[in-house]
Parts: structure tokens; C-alpha cells; sequence
């Protein structure tokens, strides 16, 4: 399979051509498919027109699959794969926005997902890109002094924090039972892979960080995110129809942009791959 990974930015990002991910991958391949994975933190793989099963066998060439935790979303037939729709609302009736708001999905596991899938199968004619900040630069580029701070400074992860504005959709009595109640992770984790260190915060799990007061706490958060979603960090990326796309929450935060006609369906299959605790 004579395949091409070519950068879409100067730090995140490359397009993967010349796989179809229906049809077997040899070792070779696979291998440099996840280097590239490392690499670049994300991944997007055009022209893809995948069922629910063809994607959850596709994406074991990266891993295994960590179960998602508000089954509400999972698809009937195929419950490891969820989705992603701009037509659910709240219980008050409002519409539900899946990806709101800078973050990293499900840092509330105690190990989190090192990658999120998602599959394009509808899509509004224009807008509702995804934007992604590269953290690991974010990390590089904060002066010594703020690095040393954050040396050996740990974060409490809960499943919605008080203090998020995005809110989320409740997780149900099983979902309850499956999630822990909150769970203790560096502000600055260390890639397994790539050994890069990157700033490690999510504004709408994050609750605390241990042994702080939390007016101090909330001062240090909002200017590390602050720092980190700058221009020159970030980038975004256009969907569209057929596109698969993988990034790596290790490395990134990332949000979904509401700014479509919501008349319009955005709807797109998701799954995850199993991580490691963060360190």
C-alpha cells in the first residue's frame, strides 16, 4: 500500500493518502502510521466511507478501544462506537453542542484515552471546524519560572467541574457506577512516546489543584489556558465529507465550533483508544 503523510501545519497536523482503511495494512505501514500518529498529533485520512464495525476494526491499528463514559450516545449496533450530532438538547430543551469549549476528552479515567476517532458521515455546508492547540509548544514556550511552578503540581479531574461553563450531559445512573467520583493528574505530563512534556488542563473537568486555594488555583488555570490557546499554537481543521480523523489527547487540547447553520445536520461516529495515567 503505497501511502503518504504530508504536514498540514508547522507543528500539528498531517493528511494521510492512499489508505483505505476497509482493506488490510501490513506491519510496515502500521508502523509508520503510528509514528506519524506521534508525530504530529493528528491524523486525517480523506475519502474514508466507513460502517460503525469497519471503524472500530480500522482503528485497531492504533490500539484498543477504551469505552466511552455517557452510553447514551453509543450506537445500538455497534455500542463501542458513539456519536456526535448537533440534534440532541438538553432536558430544558436546549440544543446540545457536543465539543464545546477547549479541552481533552474524558481526562476524568484514571487513564484517560490517549486518541479520540471521529468519522464524518453528515456535515453542514460550511463551518463547525474543529480547532486544536498544540500543548506540548504550549509547554515549550511558558517562561522558566512559570515551568518550575508547575513542576510537581497535580490537578483533581472530576467529570464536570463546578467551575466549567460548558455543561454536559448527564451521565445517568450506569454511567454513575462506571466513572470515579474524581481522579489526580499532573498539570505537565510526559508523552510515553515522544518523552515531550506538555501543559496537561481541562477547563471542563478540572476542579482543583491539590494543596492550592482555589482562588489561586482558578488564577493559574485561566492563564495557563490563556497562554496555551494563542493564535501560533493552534490548528484548525475543515471538515469534510468522508474524513477520519484521530488526534492525540496527550498532546492537545481541542474544540468543536457551533458556528453552522444548526438547521443543517453535523453528525459523525466516535471512538476512543485506551491510554495510559498520566505522568
Amino acid at each position: 500500500m503505497d501511502c503518504t503523510v504530508t504536514p498540514l501545519s508547522a507543528h500539528t497536523g498531517a493528511e494521510v493518502r492512499g489508505i483505505d482503511l476497509t482493506q488490510p495494512v501490513d506491519e510496515a505501514v502500521r508502523a509508520r502510521l503510528n509514528r506519524a500518529f506521534v508525530d504530529y498529533s493528528v491524523l486525517v485520512f480523506r475519502d474514508q466511507h466507513l460502517t460503525p464495525h469497519q471503524l472500530l476494526a480500522a482503528v485497531g491499528l492504533f490500539g484498543e478501544v477504551f469505552p466511552q463514559h455517557n452510553s447514551r450516545f453509543a450506537l445500538p449496533e455497534c455500542p463501542l462506537v458513539h456519536y456526535i450530532s448537533n440534534q440532541d438538547s438538553y432536558p430544558d430543551g436546549r440544543r446540545y453542542i457536543p465539543g464545546e469549549g477547549f479541552h481533552t476528552d474524558h481526562s476524568n479515567a484514571i487513564c484517560p484515552p490517549k486518541a479520540t476517532v471521529l468519522h464524518a458521515v453528515s456535515l453542514p455546508d460550511w463551518g463547525g471546524d474543529t480547532q486544536y492547540v498544540n500543548m506540548h509548544v504550549a509547554y515549550d514556550e511558558l517562561p522558566e519560572k512559570t515551568r518550575l511552578r508547575l513542576d510537581g503540581l497535580r490537578a483533581t479531574h472530576v467529570y464536570q467541574s463546578r467551575h466549567s461553563a460548558r455543561k454536559l450531559m448527564d451521565l445517568g445512573e450506569e454511567g454513575r457506577d462506571r466513572v470515579p467520583d474524581a481522579v489526580i493528574h499532573p498539570i505537565v505530563r510526559t508523552h510515553p512516546e515522544s518523552g515531550r512534556k506538555a501543559i496537561y488542563i481541562n477547563p471542563i473537568r478540572i476542579d482543583g489543584i491539590v494543596g492550592m486555594p482555589e482562588a489561586e488555583a482558578l488564577v493559574l488555570l485561566a492563564d495557563l489556558l490563556e497562554h496555551a490557546t494563542q493564535p501560533r499554537y493552534q490548528y484548525s481543521r475543515q471538515w469534510r465529507p468522508g474524513d477520519l480523523v484521530m488526534w492525540d489527547n496527550r498532546s492537545l487540547l481541542h474544540k468543536a465550533n457551533g458556528d453552522y447553520d444548526m438547521n443543517q445536520l453535523r453528525y459523525l461516529y466516535r471512538i476512543m483508544l485506551q491510554g495510559d495515567a498520566p505522568v
